[in-house]
């Protein structure tokens, strides 16, 4: 009795070769499902905080250039901070050519507050990012007044009037060195619908989030736009010097405070947020190399200011092109020399 034949045979192969792709996305599904950290779910919340005794001084750093458009909206939020405590704000002002400086001063003078000192770190030496000196300015000026908490934001993050309250109750009873709490990001365009939640679930997957917080792990992440560090942490971590040449800053920040002993603690993005971002800048970095202060910290829609020759411009250009041609004529080629290519 003969064999299977050719056709057989290849038919066959055919199966094998299918049913190894189906083992293996199955096996990939899986492991993304179960062993990494359960990242897609979003359940993560900041731990409930019992008001202190006393409550702790706190220096609220905030780097800003070229932050004038969105000052009026953030900077006044974190002047009215409703914390019982001694508070104080630093505003660095990055080498702004729009006025941030004196905006600043401006708006501490019309809504009051907690007291505000802004200060200019001057240009950075070789080997600092923009942003980074600015923070170890503004760390410096506040380490004069003993604070026992830092919060790192940045300047066009807008907090609720609770956030500098919750997020030292959240430290205190949790015994955290750092608390980083994701911005809330502005979901408003049809790309920010489609690409913002995507770059959520990326970064939940990068760094899952129960992992961050748990003691013992080596995953240690944060979110730039807020992050709430114990002061002697960050001088036994050596931050911002020990990160002064890191890009993706925040990341780099949880992992040197992580990797010095300390304790850090992460809530999700998803639900409440004490910090909401008010704009989409275009003057961030971190995403856009040729930015000046590098990693803002939050998504930003930097591609059109920055990339203006990049592929993805060029596209962008050809579909709204396309768009708005007549229906019938979409299938046509373009003329050469129409405008918008």
């Amino acid at each position: 009795m003969s064999g299977p034949g050719p056709a057989a045979w290849g038919r066959l192969r055919r199966v094998s070769a299918i049913v190894w792709i189906a083992a293996l996305s199955l096996a990939a599904w899986l492991w993304l499902l179960l062993c990494q950290g359960f990242f897609w779910r979003t359940d993560v919340r900041l731990p409930p905080g019992d008001d202190p005794g006393v409550w702790p001084p706190v220096c609220v750093v905030v780097p800003a250039r070229d932050e004038a458009a969105v000052l009026p909206a953030s900077l006044p939020s974190l002047l009215a901070q409703d914390y019982p405590g001694r508070a104080e704000v630093f505003l660095v002002d990055d080498g702004s050519t729009d006025g941030t400086g004196e905006l600043a001063r401006a708006l501490a003078r019309e809504h009051g507050g907690l007291p505000l000192t802004v200060g200019s770190p001057g240009e950075p030496p070789a080997g600092w990012t923009g942003k980074l000196w600015a923070v170890r300015h503004g760390i410096g000026l506040a380490r004069a007044r003993g604070p026992e908490f830092l919060l790192l934001t940045d300047a066009d993050i807008a907090h609720a009037p609770d956030s500098l309250r919750t997020l030292v109750a959240a430290a205190g009873t949790g015994g955290f060195d750092m608390v980083s709490q994701m911005a809330r990001l502005r979901v408003e365009s049809r790309w920010e619908r489609l690409v913002v939640p995507a770059f959520v679930y990326f970064f939940a997957q990068l760094y899952p989030f129960r992992r961050i917080g748990r003691a013992g792990t080596a995953t240690a992440a944060a979110a730039g736009g807020c992050v709430l560090l114990r002061a002697e942490a960050a001088e036994r971590a050596r931050v911002p010097d020990a990160i002064r040449q890191a890009v993706i800053d925040d990341v780099a920040l949880a992992r040197a405070v992580k990797g010095s002993g300390a304790a850090s603690g992460w809530v999700s993005p998803t639900g409440w947020t004490a910090c909401a971002p008010t704009r989409a800048s275009t003057t961030c970095g971190g995403w856009c190399p040729a930015a000046p202060t590098p990693n803002c910290g939050t998504v930003r829609r930097c591609w059109r200011g920055r990339w203006p020759g990049s592929r993805w411009s060029t596209w962008c250009r050809r579909w709204r092109w396309w768009r708005g041609r007549p229906r019938g004529a979409r299938r046509r080629r373009r003329p050469a020399g129409s405008p918008g290519w």
